[in-house]
């Protein structure tokens, strides 16, 4: 049971303290990232590919939010609706030519990123959602990083409105210390070499290394950029390139998140086994540290947990680490209940509004 105990407590402090501790200090010696731009008359031609299915309330002020954004270079905008019958092409017939719009039947999200690309003409593709905002400045900064040779694909910030305190709850407030955390971690890898996926909300991909998606892909932002890293090429990090979104509602949507990511990253280990191969991954240990650990965690406090059970009564440092965990499980039910309880409130004050986030942050 000891060899349990140390073995789980190790593997937790090693990926969520270790290796982001590794990865600052290997960040430190890399050399500082050249930030260059496209020459004027020179920037490449993107293709801006949103998938959606009915969403006809959002998509026009996402259409004008993409058309409004300066870029120096051709651009075009691909609406994909996945089997929609809310009358979404209705509501997108005022911008005429300015949008291509493809119509399918219901397939999922794979299959209308394969539409799209398939479509597509520019050199640069840039994936977006109908729900959040790109910040004014942010194509231009998504694509200058493909200044590079290396650089296969660029992903952007996305900024919650948790992190600075524009909402408060309970998920609020944990989902906003997680998210700068997660996005500090991103820094450091793409200035060591690359990150591992991508933000679904706002990301870019040279259109000649897309693979067209299994239908049944839960992790598309993680699976498109992974293949371009195992051919050989990079993906940055461009935090001048902003998307805006909200916080998961309550503590039920962020469960389903976390599941949903969680099977995503099983499932892209069975779609691309290289990735645990030090061979052909030539990120694997951040792969490993940053994707597999993440998996194995659960496991590990699961250990951690039992392990501290039997050898409580044995001496003061375990009964201590259990009692530290008592507390943490303690308090996260309590921010559990006080989220159902602020939900119930605010349900009662709004007859009823219900609001469905369905991005994922990985």
């Amino acid at each position: 049971m000891e060899t349990l105990f140390w073995t789980s407590a190790i593997v937790i402090a090693y990926v969520y303290a270790g290796y982001p501790l590794l990865m600052r200090i290997r960040a430190a010696l890399a050399a500082a990232p050249t930030r260059r731009c496209f020459a004027e008359g020179r920037w490449p031609s993107i293709s801006i590919v949103v998938a959606a299915r009915n969403e006809r309330a959002r998509l026009p002020g996402r259409i004008e939010n993409l058309l409004t954004i300066r870029y120096g270079g051709p651009r075009e905008i691909i609406v994909v609706s996945d089997g929609s019958s809310d009358g979404t092409a209705d509501a997108l017939a005022r911008f005429g030519d300015r949008i291509r719009f493809i119509e399918l039947s219901p397939g999922g999200k794979p299959q209308a990123l394969n539409a799209g690309v398939a479509a597509a003409t520019g050199e640069i593709v840039v994936f977006a959602d109908a729900r959040q905002r790109f910040g004014e400045d942010a194509l231009p900064a998504l694509v200058s990083a493909f200044t590079s040779p290396d650089v296969g694909g660029a992903t952007g910030e996305l900024v919650l409105d948790c992190e600075y305190g524009q909402t408060r709850s309970t998920v609020g407030d944990g989902m906003g210390a997680y998210w700068k955390y997660e996005k500090w971690l991103r820094r450091q890898e793409s200035r060591v070499r690359t990150v591992l996926g991508a933000t679904g909300a706002i990301y870019a991909l040279r259109r000649s290394l897309w693979q067209p998606l299994p239908a049944d892909t839960l992790l598309d932002d993680v699976l498109a950029p992974m293949r371009a890293v195992l051919a050989g090429w990079r993906i940055v990090f461009v935090e001048e390139a902003r998307a805006f979104d909200r916080t998961a509602p309550d503590t039920a949507a962020e469960a389903r998140r976390k599941r949903r990511t969680l099977a995503g990253n099983y499932q892209i280990l069975a779609q691309e086994p290289r990735l645990i191969l030090p061979v052909a991954n030539p990120v694997w240990l951040e792969y490993m540290s940053h994707k597999v650990g993440r998996l194995v965690v659960p496991w590990a406090l699961l250990g951690l947990l039992l392990a501290s059970i039997v050898l409580a009564g044995r001496s003061w440092p375990y009964a201590l680490a259990l009692g530290l965990q008592a507390v943490f499980y303690v308090l996260a039910a309590v921010g559990a209940w006080l989220d159902a309880r602020e939900r119930r409130a605010a349900g009662g004050l709004d007859g009823g509004l219900r609001v469905s986030f369905g991005k994922e942050m990985r």
